[in-house]
C-alpha cells in the first residue's frame, strides 16, 4: 500500500527556550543556531522532509523567533503553482488559548486549527534541534502497512545513555507494549529490546524514542482534545500504550540530539572527520539552506588540516586545525585555531571602514594577528583583538559573562561581543 505524498503534514517542533544552549540562544530561538558553518539547525528536519518529498512544513516556535522567520522567509520559496509551504507559527494568545506553549503536545494542540485547514492523513512529528538523515518515506510505509495508529522512530542506545532517554519494549510485530520516561540504569535489564546482531554487538540492547512520531489524523485531533496531557514523550505516548496500535521503527543511522553546548560542538567538530557519520557530501540527502551570493574563500600562508571553511572567508592564519569556520569570517596572520567552531559573521566591513577603526584603535569584525584558540565557540559578529589567547578544556570551570560562558570546558564567545588586544581565557 502506498501512501499518497500530498496527504503527510510535518510538524517541526522549535523547542522552548533553549536555555542548555545558552548563550547560543540569548538571542535567538533554538532552530535559528548556526551549524556546520552555513546552516541552521531547522534547515535539517526541512532538508530531511524535502528530500522525502513531503512539502507542507510547519514550524512551532516562540522564544526569540525573529531571526527564524527571516531565515526561513529567504530560504524556502516554493513555486507559486505549488501548494508546498514552510510557514512559521509563533505562540500566540487566544481567547480559546490564553497561555504559551507548555510543552510538545500542548504546542501541537494550540495550533490545530492551522493543520486542519489542510488536507493530510497523515501527521509527521519532528524536533527542530537533532542531526540526522532519514528518509521519511520508509517510515511512513512500515507505519501504514502496519496499520497502525501512531508510530514511533527509536534508536538503539547502550545502557549508559538509555537513562536520557525515553525507553520503550516491543513485541514480536513491532509494536510498542510499555514505555518508560528517563528509566534509572537499576531498572534497565527489564527493558532489553530485540536489536539488530549488529547493535547487538555494540552493546546496544535498549529502544530509544527519537522525538519522531507519526499520527494518524483523526486520532491527533482526538489525542489533542485532552488539554491535560501537555508533552509527546511524557504523557501522549504512554497514556497511548495498550490503547493504540503503535509501530516502533527501528533507526540505526546516525542521529544526535542538539541539546546542550557540549552536544552541539561535538557534532560541529564531527563534521571534520575523514568520513563524518553526518555526512554534507551526500546527493541524495542535500541539506538545503539560505543561497547566498557569496565570493570564494581567500587563503594566505596558511595550512588548513581536517577543517571545514565557508564561502566567503578571508584566511590569513597561520594553521587551521579540526575546526568549522563560518561564512564571510576574517582570520588575522599568526593565528592558529584549533578544534574550534567559528561562526563567522553576518556582513563585510568595507575598507572606509577598517580605515578608521585604525585610525581610532578600534577592533574589525573578525579574528585578529597572533591569536590561539582552542576548544572554542565563537558566536557571529564577535571582533577579537590581536594576541589573544582562548584556551578552553576541562580545566575551566564553568562560568558565565557578558563576554563569554564555559561550559563543560567549552569556551563560548557570545555574539557581537569585542575581546580587547591581549585578552586570555584559560
Amino acid at each position: 500500500m502506498k501512501f499518497k505524498k500530498k496527504n503527510v503534514v510535518a510538524i517541526i517542533l522549535g523547542g522552548g527556550q533553549g536555555s542548555r544552549l545558552f548563550p547560543l540562544t540569548e538571542t535567538r530561538s533554538k532552530p535559528a543556531v548556526p551549524i556546520g558553518g552555513k546552516y541552521r539547525l531547522v534547515d535539517i528536519p526541512i532538508s530531511n522532509c524535502i528530500n522525502s518529498d513531503i512539502f507542507k512544513i510547519f514550524v512551532l516556535t516562540q522564544f526569540n523567533s525573529a531571526s527564524l522567520n527571516a531565515h526561513i522567509k529567504n530560504t524556502f520559496n516554493f513555486s507559486i503553482f505549488s501548494e508546498s509551504f514552510v510557514d512559521i507559527l509563533a505562540a500566540e494568545q487566544t481567547p480559546d488559548n490564553p497561555t504559551w506553549f507548555q510543552g510538545t503536545a500542548d504546542a501541537v494542540r494550540q495550533c490545530m486549527s492551522h493543520f486542519l485547514k489542510h488536507e493530510f492523513d497523515h501527521a509527521l512529528i519532528l524536533s527542530g534541534d537533532q542531526l540526522y538523515q532519514m528518509d521519511f518515506n520508509e517510515m511512513l510505509e512500515a507505519h501504514i502497512g502496519a496499520d497502525a495508529a501512531i508510530s514511533v522512530a527509536t534508536l538503539p542506545v547502550n545502557a549508559k545513555d538509555a537513562p536520557e532517554f525515553g525507553i520503550l519494549k516491543t513485541n514480536h510485530e513491532s509494536c510498542i507494549e510499555s514505555f518508560i520516561e528517563k528509566p534509572d540504569a537499576s531498572l534497565l535489564p527489564e527493558w532489553e529490546s530485540e536489536v539488530s546482531e549488529q547493535m547487538q554487538e555494540k552493546g546496544k540492547k535498549y529502544l530509544a524514542s527519537m522525538g519522531i512520531y507519526i499520527f494518524n489524523r483523526q486520532l491527533l485531533e482526538d489525542l489533542m482534545a485532552d488539554p491535560h496531557a501537555k508533552d509527546f514523550g511524557k504523557e501522549i505516548i504512554p497514556q497511548a500504550v495498550g490503547k493504540h496500535k503503535i509501530l516502533s521503527y527501528q533507526y540505526e543511522g546516525y542521529w544526535t540530539d542538539i541539546g546542550n553546548i557540549e552536544s552541539f560542538f561535538e557534532a560541529n567538530i564531527g563534521l571534520t572527520a575523514d568520513i563524518p557519520e553526518f555526512n554534507l557530501f551526500d546527493n541524495e540527502n542535500k541539506i538545503f539552506t539560505r543561497p547566498r551570493l557569496l565570493p570564494p574563500s581567500k587563503f594566505r600562508n596558511s595550512i588548513v588540516n581536517q577543517s571545514l571553511i565557508s564561502e566567503g572567508s578571508i584566511i590569513n592564519a597561520k594553521e587551521i586545525k579540526n575546526s568549522v569556520i563560518g561564512i564571510r569570517s576574517r582570520i588575522g596572520e599568526g593565528t592558529i585555531l584549533e578544534y574550534s567552531y567559528i561562526m563567522g559573521n553576518d556582513f563585510y566591513q568595507n575598507l572606509d571602514e577598517m580605515h578608521h577603526e585604525n585610525i581610532n584603535g578600534e577592533i574589525h569584525i573578525g579574528i585578529g594577528e597572533n591569536c590561539f584558540i582552542k576548544n572554542a565557540l565563537v558566536d557571529k559578529n564577535v571582533r577579537i583583538g590581536n594576541n589573544v589567547h582562548i584556551n578552553g578544556g576541562k580545566h575551566l570551570y564553568n562560568s558565565d559573562n557578558e563576554l563569554y560562558s564555559v561550559k563543560d570546558g567549552i569556551v563560548v564567545i557570545k555574539k557581537g561581543v569585542t575581546l580587547s588586544n591581549n585578552f586570555r581565557i584559560g
